[in-house]
């Protein structure tokens, strides 16, 4: 009987052979597939592998590239750029309030109704301000938390004071002027510098975030590679045409019209995006950060002009205050006036800047008429000029300082949310872009040089 071959389990495997014998069988061996470049299709599948590779490399680059600038651009408006203008109308409202409670008292007795609305309306939007800057940054352990939990702290401090100096006021006691100095003095050592500091960091924050959203490094090498894969992708076309008949490969044709289109979206977002938030920073935010700053001293040096005034015993050390805030006002050489002025130049608000430097000297002349009306013994004169709305008195020049700067900070912030906005949206849509445009000439290029494989078969 003739010998069967003999199935068994295990790692070998038994082969009937001649004359009956079994003999194991070795091991298996693993077919390896090798790529053979020495010939023309093996060349092009190498060339189809680094093409689709490269195509897709360069789309999660370009996906990147446009998701950081996106996002730092959309961080600018929705993120960066409220936190600021909490931070700094936290900043204003406070001095403000400072400023109003003086004026408030140097009325004596009942104290008029507007600039009681004028404080109160400051006290309300500086503690808005501060829960939507907590709500905005969040808890945390850094210097802006500290400063708006010393915000927070001391707030209700400061106002629980004015309010007791109101009630000895409104009933002629001297306490109340004494109540007032504790508060102001509040303000200053505490609660100004906290909201300095906080104004400080989020406008550094927001500099630095708009810097990543217009920065050049990495859309530079972005389109550098672009420029490079579409290099690559002409060089395959050339070497296909020297070995084929062919004069065109359509799918490499594809893909270099893709990649081109691709640069072209890209760098025109890029280009349109970076000119918008740069015009953004330059006629809104900076004219608008400068001209608070002129606010902001111009409300300290009325406050002391105020408290002066109110004092009223022989120690000037606030008029000493005034002196110094408006040297530092100017205008002059390296002043808060004259840096406004320089950073509103071609902004909409150069020419309210403009009324704010003249308000200045007029209310710089009104002061001084203050003073020597009562340096000289005519106290009630200095208050009437210091509260007045005569041409002359100091009252109406503070009053058209104040509502200068108010219409350009306005016109500045106005002047930034538009092209800031604009600039956000420049990258809508661009990140899906690239992506399906990378994989258009993935295919583009694994399709065309497909067909030619095929020809080799």
């Amino acid at each position: 009987m003739a010998s069967a071959a003999v199935r068994a389990e295990g790692p070998d495997i038994l082969v009937g052979g001649p004359g009956g014998r079994v003999a194991p069988a070795g091991p298996r061996r693993s077919r390896r597939v090798r790529l053979n470049v020495s010939n023309t299709p093996g060349r092009l599948r190498l060339m189809l592998a680094i093409l689709v590779l490269l195509c897709l490399a360069w789309g999660a680059l370009a996906a990147f590239a446009v998701q950081q600038y996106a996002s730092a651009a959309s961080g600018v408006v929705d993120t960066r750029a409220p936190l600021s203008l909490d931070a700094l109308q936290i900043y204003q409202r406070l001095s403000d309030a400072n400023d109003a409670a003086a004026t408030a008292f140097l009325t004596g007795g009942l104290e008029p109704f507007t600039v009681r609305q004028r404080y109160l309306a400051d006290i309300s939007a500086a503690e808005r301000g501060l829960e939507d800057a907590t709500a905005r940054g969040g808890a945390g352990n850094g210097v802006t938390s500290t400063d708006l939990r010393t915000l927070a702290a001391d707030l209700p401090v400061y106002a629980g004071e004015i309010e007791t100096a109101r009630a000895d006021n409104r009933l002629g006691l001297p306490l109340g002027a004494a109540y007032l100095r504790e508060a102001s003095a509040l303000m200053r050592a505490a609660l100004l510098p906290a909201a300095q500091r906080l104004d400080d960091s989020e406008n550094s924050s927001q500099g630095t975030t708009s810097a990543q959203a217009t920065g050049l490094p990495l859309i530079a090498v972005t389109l550098a590679v672009g420029l490079g894969l579409g290099g690559v992708l002409y060089l395959a076309s050339r070497w296909l045409r020297g070995r084929t008949n062919r004069v065109l490969n359509a799918g490499l044709v594809v893909a270099g019209a893709v990649v081109v289109v691709s640069l072209a979206w890209l760098a025109i977002a890029y280009s349109g995006g970076r000119s918008d938030l740069l015009a953004a920073q330059a006629r809104g935010s900076t004219p608008v950060a400068a001209l608070a700053r002129v606010d902001i001293a111009a409300q300290q040096a009325h406050a002391d002009e105020s408290l002066t005034l109110i004092d009223n015993s022989g120690d000037d050390v606030y008029q000493q205050d005034y002196l110094t805030e408006e040297r530092a006002l100017g205008p002059g050489p390296g002043t808060l006036l004259t840096a406004a002025a320089a950073a509103a130049v071609g902004s909409p608000a150069a020419a309210a800047v403009t009324a704010v430097v003249g308000d200045a000297q007029s209310w710089h002349v009104g002061h001084a008429r203050v003073r020597a009306l009562d340096d000289s013994g005519k106290h009630a004169a200095a208050v009437e000029s210091a509260l007045g709305s005569g041409p002359a008195d100091a009252g109406a020049s503070f009053a058209r300082l104040s509502g200068d700067l108010t219409t350009a900070m306005a016109e500045g912030q106005a002047a930034f949310d538009s092209p800031a906005r604009a600039g956000a949206d420049a990258y809508t849509g661009l990140e899906a872009g690239v992506v399906v445009a990378a994989l258009v000439m993935a295919a583009g290029c694994a399709w065309g040089l497909s067909r030619r494989i095929a020809e080799y078969r």
